[in-house]
């Protein structure tokens, strides 16, 4: 199974709707942790068979049935449950799912949007609402999943992600520092509302040049994309569309917002906010702040 990371920019030129980041996923990674480590899988629902293709219901159900959660992680913008048969089942929300935790059987018929039910022993479930409909649930094979994830690019908030090691990723490269920003294969779980908020603290201009970044100019920006993204998870993500985390409430970023969805409105350095698109995304920045 290939990663659909490219696909971004397609989906999103479709209308300009948050998908769950970074922080986002990492805040329902936090909330399901403590209640599915240890959970026995009894099977699975399967209402959209869309969200297993190409795997059929019926082979998906089969991978999960028995196993046990040994661990809730994340890798970029996907949730990874790690089974205790070494394989790990991976959900990736895309543009509007939600994942919630019902410590008992539900009707499914309130839950619109249903796509995806994991039933455990327990009796509880975990259930997986889609309404655009394009999240997906994979299964990878023992062995496998470090492979799979060289796919991606260095986690922003790892240690190892430094200056020297974000100035080796822009290295001659001639491509709009936001474009680069969101390429999930040079770097992990950043779009496009933290790339314009990591600018902005950074101090630098969507437009420039990714490898006409001086090392200080890079320094800076590795310290305001940790800082951005650590503010986020605090806050329990961006809620700016349809994002709820697991319990079901808003996150608060968007309060904090210093740019992004703030065109025509004053910086607080007294210019006005700018849109303009890179790369087909929406793009908002200060002009007096980030200059060319």
């Amino acid at each position: 199974m290939e990663l659909k990371d490219n696909d971004y920019g397609t989906i999103c030129d479709i209308k300009e709707t948050i998908l769950p980041e970074l922080p986002e996923v990492e805040t329902i990674r936090h909330q399901l942790e403590p209640h599915l480590r240890g959970k026995t899988i009894a099977g699975v629902n399967v209402p959209d068979p869309r969200v297993t293709a190409p795997v059929s219901p019926a082979a998906f159900g089969r991978r999960l049935k028995g196993r046990t959660i040994s661990g809730v992680t994340r890798r970029g913008k996907y949730l990874i449950l790690e089974l205790n048969s070494g394989e790990t089942l991976v959900i990736h929300l895309r543009m509007t799912g939600r994942l919630t935790y019902s410590r008992g059987a539900v009707r499914f018929s309130q839950w619109p949007h249903l796509r995806l039910v994991i039933n455990f022993i327990s009796g509880a479930q975990l259930l997986f609402q889609d309404q655009r409909r394009f999240g997906t649930a994979f299964v990878i094979d023992a062995g496998e999943a470090a492979a799979y994830w060289r796919r991606l690019g260095p986690e922003p908030l790892d240690r190892a992600f430094n200056a020297r090691l974000l100035a080796g990723i822009l290295d001659r490269r001639k491509r709009p520092i936001k474009s680069l920003l969101l390429d999930q294969q040079l770097i992990a779980g950043i779009g496009n509302i933290y790339a314009d908020e990591s600018l902005y603290r950074a101090r630098i201009h969507p437009l420039r040049n990714s490898g006409s970044l001086t090392q200080e100019e890079a320094s800076r920006l590795v310290a305001a994309i940790k800082e951005t993204l650590r503010d986020a998870i605090r806050l329990q993500g961006s809620s700016i569309d349809t994002y709820r985390d697991a319990r079901g409430r808003r996150g608060r970023f968007q309060e904090t917002f210093r740019v992004h969805r703030r065109s025509g409105e004053p910086c607080a350095c007294g210019r006005t906010i700018r849109k303009l698109k890179v790369g087909g995304r929406g793009t908002y920045f200060c002009p007096g702040c980030q200059k060319l």
